[in-house]
């Protein structure tokens, strides 16, 4: 016998079996309402839909609820867009409506509004959220496919009308079913390069189920999360999708996103020589101005101010020239009464100047200046006076003094 399971886990297993399955999670249903009732005090809605055959419990919630433009009523037949799963505590099967409508519009028109409103209630159409665009961009990077006629209508009024920017090309598919990732892929490959400073999404006219890929949430949210502004060019003037409001900026047609996105030459041309002719305007009558003041001032008053003015610099001038040249005079007395006794000290010391007065100096063989006790019998020697010398010979050496002190000691 196999083991049991209580309730409560035989209904959490077939809630969760429920939620794997995808054609559950995100479908349309049409019915007609049946028990209905708005909770007074949550503001839930719980209703019955059903056909001729089957019925299914339904509610929605208050967040939901509030989003709705008619007032559901029984007997009415709508589209419920939302859920299916089971209410785990009585075990039943019931449908969650995010949204609903209606019926007559399709299931198509149905899934827009309900994404629209969803996302509108998030905040992601916000005015607040809105970027400016950059007035003269250097890089644009373009979402489009390469061989449609947007690129080329961009590229050609882009050139025309400001040919300094570089255009970025992230080439992607636009319709089919690999649309979606190949335009998420491109967004992301645009907004992490950091020359590019506005991101374009643009495409050509089409029918509604050709522009159906724009209306992604997916690609609304990457869009909301791009830390660039993107511009959004779709379809023709009539047509709107979930990213014209997701954008930050929504143009009628590619031409029309490519003039949003640039400036025009022609007009910066023109606002630049309007600044130029200001520009030259202010000088010329700031120039004219003090013309007339220089004109209307008495040139007597002037031209006496200004001999005043040249008296007084001239004034100053011979005062500080005098001054200079005090101080160097002062400096030159002070510098040669200096000269004048250090030239006396010099003529003092000088050992040639008592030959002029009758002396002479006693010259050994070498030249050298000897005193006469230092002589010795025999020796050559030569006398220097006052412009002459003579060359002697020394026959004796004698002391002209005598040493009492060495007397005395040779008795003792």
């Amino acid at each position: 016998m196999a083991d049991y399971i209580d309730v409560t886990t035989l209904n959490r297993l077939a809630r969760r079996v429920l939620a794997q399955c995808e054609p559950l999670n995100n479908l349309i249903v049409c019915g007609e309402i049946s028990n209905f009732t708005r909770h007074y005090k949550s503001g839930h809605l719980y209703f019955t839909l059903k056909d001729a055959d089957s019925s299914v419990k339904a509610v929605m919630f208050r967040d939901k609820a509030r989003l709705l433009n008619f007032e559901p009523q029984n007997g009415m037949l709508v589209l419920a867009y939302g859920n299916a799963t089971l209410y785990e505590r009585d075990g039943a099967f019931q449908v969650y409506a995010d949204y609903m409508r209606p019926f007559g519009a399709g299931a198509a028109q149905m899934a827009f509004d309900a994404l629209k409103k969803k996302l509108e209630a998030e905040g992601l159409f916000a005015a607040e959220h809105k970027r400016p665009l950059p007035v003269m961009p250097r890089c644009i990077g373009i979402v489009t496919s390469k061989t449609g006629a947007a690129l080329k209508d961009v590229c050609q009024v882009m050139g025309r009308r400001w040919p300094l920017t570089r255009l970025l090309l992230a080439p992607v598919s636009v319709q089919g079913l690999e649309a979606e990732d190949s335009i998420l892929d491109g967004i992301h490959a645009l907004e992490s390069r950091r020359d590019v400073e506005l991101i374009l999404i643009t495409r050509g006219g089409g029918s509604k189920e050709d522009l159906w890929v724009f209306n992604s949430e997916r690609i609304a949210r990457a869009v909301y999360a791009c830390p660039k502004p993107v511009v959004s060019a779709v379809g023709h003037e009539i047509d709107y999708t979930i990213l014209d409001y997701v954008a930050d900026l929504r143009a009628p047609t590619p031409s029309a996103a490519a003039e949003l996105c640039v400036p025009d030459q022609n007009r910066i041309r023109s606002e630049i020589y309007s600044f130029g002719q200001n520009i030259q305007n202010s000088i010329q009558s700031a120039w004219q101005m003090c013309y007339n003041r220089f004109s209307t001032a008495r040139p007597e008053q002037a031209m006496r101010i200004q001999r005043s003015a040249i008296a007084a610099k001239q004034q100053q001038t011979a005062e500080i020239s005098a001054r200079i040249t005090r101080t160097a005079n002062d400096a030159l007395s002070r510098k040669q009464a200096a000269l004048g006794a250090s030239a006396g000290m010099a003529a003092s010391l000088n050992p040639y100047a008592v030959l002029s007065r009758g002396y002479a100096m006693v010259l050994d063989e070498t030249g050298g200046c000897r005193p006469v006790g230092a002589l010795r019998p025999g020796q050559n020697i030569t006398l220097k006076g006052d412009g002459a010398q003579a060359d002697c010979t020394v026959t004796s050496v004698r002391s002209d003094r005598e040493d009492p002190y060495e007397e005395s000691t040779q008795k003792l």
